[in-house]
């Protein structure tokens, strides 16, 4: 069976890291847990803020892994011993929370404060860029294909 692309257009030359990231996308888990907010701060700038109560910054991590930000929770096992619950409705249970950036995005920090992990994002502004392509005749016996090592 054939797969349909998006990106099939003879227009649309080199975007096949697009295709990969929606599989991706596509591929993630719906989970819930923790949940969160994007914000943007600024021209540029933004926000995600995860609800993580009850996990200190030893329990958090963040890692860029590509172009994936990941951030991960897990508490300490002995983190609940001696401790007998009536009821226990805040969930501390480990998670792994996901999300594909933008090729240049920069992740500029994180913050645990009330329970809450901001991480900040900045997305430069792009330059444009012009640039003159010379063309050369076909019968020069340097005019060579591109890519095959000789000049």
């Amino acid at each position: 069976m054939t797969r349909l692309s998006l990106f099939n257009s003879p227009l649309l030359l080199g975007f096949d890291h697009f295709e990969r990231a929606l599989d991706r996308i596509a591929k993630m888990p719906a989970e819930g847990y923790p949940p969160y907010n994007i914000e943007q701060t600024g021209e540029g700038c933004l926000r995600i803020t995860l609800a993580v109560a009850g996990f200190s910054e030893s329990d958090l991590t963040v890692n860029t892994e590509g172009n994936q930000l990941v951030i991960r929770g897990k508490q300490a096992e002995d983190a609940d011993a001696g401790r007998t619950y009536l009821h226990r409705g805040i969930a501390t249970r480990q998670f792994q929370r996901s999300f594909v950036l933008a090729d240049g995005i920069e992740v500029k920090g994180a913050v645990l404060d009330n329970g809450l992990l901001s991480v900040d994002l900045l997305r430069p502004r792009a330059e444009e860029r012009v640039r003159s392509v010379a063309i050369r005749r076909a019968d020069k016996p340097s005019a060579r294909p591109i890519g095959t090592g000789k000049q």
